[in-house]
């Protein structure tokens, strides 16, 4: 008995259903195009159970299909494709030129594996060039992720990854997980991910879920740990007056631990008293209790309130809402008036304070965007981009300079603070990858900041997180990187206090909240241990992932 008929749709999009579901109508009409392609003008075989989407644009040459091979949805197919059996091309992939693939090879949407070029000598105009094809060899067990581009001449070698994103450039041997533009080679598949084997990695994957574990079930006890009943409002710690930030502090760490509202308050209620905390004349959150920010030269003011954009707009964003008002303090920026204060900032002794504006002012151009206003007057997000690019220092990559008292510490730590802001968080690639690895590499050997005893949230995090997003773009030292890491998330994972949390750790000045457990350092170590985690292929055994201020991945345009 025929199962009911299901849109046709659905089996151009997703062709590995059609055996299983697809009507004696629609077998019928999958046989006629394939019976319409055997009749040519092309040399086609075809093996058994293949599928062609009606939508897919195939005009082959020569097309060999065997057994269980797929082309769905709006592909474009010309010249010569040879697969073997189980593949799969995706909606919107395009094949040309001269491609061969093995068995179990899967292609992602949007992809193009292009087996021909065009000539580039300056006698004649590019359409007159004449067109040459290598070709493209794809091995068995291949997975090429979307968006990848693989041009001609390439050899893909056998069980090999291709990550999202990548341009394939050169061959790559079998086993190879590549990523990047041009894609490079980032570990062995067969080894675990991570690269070689880390130093205790095998008893980090066991203390890893361990610890998820146990943070989640005392998630609850710290949350109430931090609330103040009679006023309303959470403390960072016992003993602390309440703030804003641990407010939203304990919405991030409910988010990560307990995928939901802390349970002090109901969503709705969180989200009424967040909301109520921004001045609706300039769209700045002030400190409890303090008058409405004034706006700084630039839009943004120092201290808290620079933070509270942050804090605020993602803990609202994780509780399904955002602000009542757009950031006018920010919307009404003009390049005129940012880029003389981006070069006012104090980077070469103070560069923390500068990237920590440069943070603020993104983060609040982008929840105007997400609102749907104006992020800036017209030009200046563009002028923010085009200023820090032409800023970045080639040989550190970084903005600002050592200083004698700190060292890298300043730099650094503000390169985070920018980064995360700015390139993360719109989601385009940093200046001079190579050269912040080294820079931050460099910094993490001071023993001013990090030996034992000494490493505090901040200053783990202000290193982790621009090692985590360079490798993204190479894989210069990653095995350096992968060392430091699995150092670094041993120690972290020893630093949770039962029932109390993470303290954010030591401070040679005494500023900061100290080595008492509270939300603040809970919030920061819990994001800090998954990108250490993600550096060794193991985040996946936490079980979160981050959601707010430390998210992996770029900030949407519209709420998830």
């Amino acid at each position: 008995m025929n199962q009911p008929s299901q849109d046709d749709s659905l089996f151009d999009h997703c062709p590995w259903l059609f055996s299983e579901r697809a009507s004696d109508g629609q077998r019928a009409a999958q046989q006629e195009r394939q019976r319409w392609l055997l009749a040519g003008p092309g040399q086609v075989l075809l093996g058994e159970g293949c599928f062609v989407a009606g939508t897919a644009a195939v005009h082959p040459d020569v097309l060999h299909l065997r057994d269980r091979s797929y082309i769905a949805a709006h592909a474009y197919v010309t010249d010569a494709l040879r697969t073997g059996a189980d593949c799969t091309i995706n909606p919107f992939t395009v094949v040309r030129g001269t491609v061969t693939l093995g068995d179990g090879v899967r292609i992602g949407a949007h992809s193009s594996l292009l087996g021909f070029n065009h000539g580039s000598a300056p006698d004649l105009p590019v359409h007159q060039q004449p067109v040459t094809s290598r070709g493209i060899t794809v091995g068995d067990d291949v997975w090429i992720g979307s968006h990848v581009v693989v041009v001609d001449g390439v050899t893909i070698g056998d069980h090999c990854v291709i990550g999202a994103g990548a341009v394939v450039t050169k061959d790559l041997p079998a086993w190879t997980v590549a990523a990047g533009n041009p894609a490079r080679p980032i570990r062995d598949r067969r080894e675990p991910r991570g690269a070689k084997p880390t130093a205790g990695a095998a008893d980090l994957a066991e203390e890893l879920p361990a610890f998820a574990e146990t943070a989640r079930a005392q998630a609850t006890g710290l949350l109430e740990r931090s609330w103040r009943a009679g006023t309303g409002r959470y403390v960072d710690r016992p003993g602390a007056e309440p703030t804003v930030r641990a407010h939203c502090d304990a919405v991030e760490i409910a988010d990560l631990l307990l995928g939901d509202a802390p349970p002090q308050l109901s969503a709705a209620e969180h989200v009424k008293r967040l909301r109520a905390l921004q001045d609706p004349a300039t769209g700045l959150v002030p400190r409890f209790g303090a008058p409405a920010p004034l706006p700084g030269p630039a839009g943004v003011p120092d201290g808290d309130p620079a933070y509270h954009v942050l804090c605020v707009g993602y803990a609202l964003d994780l509780l399904g809402s955002s602000f009542a008002h757009p950031v006018h303090a920010v919307r009404t920026t003009t390049a005129e008036r940012l880029v003389p204060h981006l070069g006012a900032l104090p980077w070469p002794d103070r560069a923390w304070h500068a990237g920590a504006w440069v943070d603020s002012w993104a983060t609040a151009a982008h929840w105007n965007r997400r609102a749907g206003a104006e992020a800036a007057a017209p030009g200046a997000l563009e002028a923010l981009f085009g200023w820090l690019h032409t800023h970045a220092d080639p040989w550190t990559g970084m903005w600002g300079s050592p200083t004698r008292e700190a060292g890298r510490l300043q730099m650094v730590n503000g390169y985070y603070r920018l980064t995360r802001g700015s390139f993360a968080q719109f989601g385009l690639p940093v200046p001079y990858p190579e050269r912040v690895i080294d820079t931050v590499l460099d910094h993490a050997r001071d023993p001013r900041h990090f030996a034992p005893g000494r490493e505090n949230a901040c200053n783990v995090l202000d290193v982790i997180h621009p090692l985590w997003l360079c490798a993204r773009q190479t894989a210069h030292r990653s095995e350096e990187t992968r060392s430091w890491a699995a150092n670094q998330l041993t120690a972290a994972l020893r630093r949770w206090r039962a029932g109390r949390g993470f303290g954010f750790g030591p401070t040679p000045d005494g500023s900061g909240p100290g080595s008492e457990p509270g939300l603040q350092g809970t919030e920061m170590w819990l994001a800090i241990i998954w990108l250490l985690a993600d550096v060794l292929g193991m985040a996946d055994l936490l079980g979160y992932r981050p959601r707010g201020i430390h998210r992996p991945e770029p900030a949407p345009l519209t709420k998830d």
